[in-house]
């Protein structure tokens, strides 16, 4: 089956990731997939072609994950002709294929992180493509929550999952194992700056990997020249495999800001590293049921009293309740649930046409 996975913006982040994985291994079952994208980042292409893959670009000069585009709209329009379904992620991206997709071709959407719309929220754009979509896939609450607020019908809506990095073959990176790992975007919504600071109240402080890359790295410098961390940060960069670099650490710390549901979280449950984040969003649930220990947003001191007794052995986490969470979301069983809920559009297609 031709498939086309449209995005509205390529950069290094956790959606991005899982559409790669999702449509990587839909190939490897036989599937056609193509990837086509309104906007990119130097990395995100990069990204991409590091998992041997090339995505076709029309090259807005903006981010067009909220953007409504018209041009994108019709450079897709040639591009999903042949297509006998189209997944579509991020708004910028549905909004565009339910206007440029075939009538007879199903059209799925994906969101997943909760909306910041930069100005008013496009209520009549948003309602005209979630009429055209067959199904929506997303995966948080808050998005959720937006989403059935903004008009959305609930049988529309369904969970959406991501897939984790394998875990099987890891082979840990050279670092200490007594050490704290933050792997994720430099950026403000991530949290990195709150885990310097809590880093900074910590009298007995192992030493802090952030891998990864993003806008706020200049800024994170800074700020541990200015908190006296240098002997104590490692930048260890963007890497294709953060699974090595978690693998074996005393925590992995997710402070974010806003998250729907963290794959370095989940990650590092498979590995069975502990995990300590913020109570938002989707993230929450990841950290529920002892999986994880969850503190308060913006909150560096309680931020690293939670780390300071996880160090000293004062908490625990349930590691094995953590695997059996993580072991949902294995690329084969991810691809699972969408292939199924594929072959169910495309049936009623075929009905329809019998």
């Amino acid at each position: 089956m031709r498939t086309v996975r449209v995005i509205g913006n390529v950069e290094p982040g956790g959606g991005q990731l899982s559409a790669l994985r999702l449509g990587i291994e839909l190939g490897r079952r036989g599937w056609d997939v193509r990837f086509v994208a309104g906007s990119a980042t130097a990395a995100g292409v990069e990204l991409f072609r590091t998992h041997g893959v090339e995505v076709e670009l029309y090259g807005a000069s903006r981010s067009l994950q909220y953007e409504c585009d018209e041009g994108f709209s019709s450079w897709l329009s040639a591009r999903l002709a042949g297509a006998d379904l189209v997944h579509a992620h991020q708004f910028g991206a549905w909004w565009a294929t339910a206007r440029a997709a075939p009538a007879t071709v199903p059209v799925v959407g994906s969101e997943h992180n909760a909306y910041r719309w930069p100005g008013e929220p496009p209520v009549g754009e948003l309602r005209s493509a979630l009429d055209r979509l067959d199904l929506l896939f997303v995966h948080g609450p808050t998005a959720r929550e937006q989403l059935l607020a903004l008009g959305a019908e609930r049988a529309l809506l369904r969970e959406g999952r991501s897939a984790i990095d394998p875990v099987s073959v890891v082979q840990p990176a050279r670092v200490p194992a007594r050490r704290l790992v933050y792997a994720g975007r430099l950026h403000h919504e991530k949290g990195p700056d709150l885990l310097l600071e809590a880093l900074a109240l910590l009298s007995d402080r192992p030493p802090l990997h952030l891998v990864g890359s993003g806008p706020l790295e200049p800024e994170l410098r800074a700020r541990a020249r200015r908190l006296g961390l240098e002997g104590d940060v490692v930048f260890a960069g963007w890497r294709r495999r953060p699974a090595a670099w978690i693998a074996g650490a005393s925590a992995c710390v997710v402070p974010s800001r806003s998250d729907a549901w963290s794959q370095t979280a989940v990650l590092a449950m498979a590995l069975g590293v502990p995990v300590v984040g913020t109570a938002v969003d989707g993230l929450e649930h990841v950290l529920s049921g002892g999986r994880g220990i969850a503190v308060p947003p913006e909150d560096p001191p309680g931020l690293a009293s939670a780390l300071a007794c996880l160090l000293q052995g004062h908490v625990q986490t349930d590691l094995q309740a953590a695997r059996r969470y993580a072991a949902k979301f294995t690329v084969e069983r991810v691809a699972d649930l969408y292939e199924h809920t594929y072959l169910e559009l495309l049936g009623r297609v075929g009905a329809k046409a019998a």
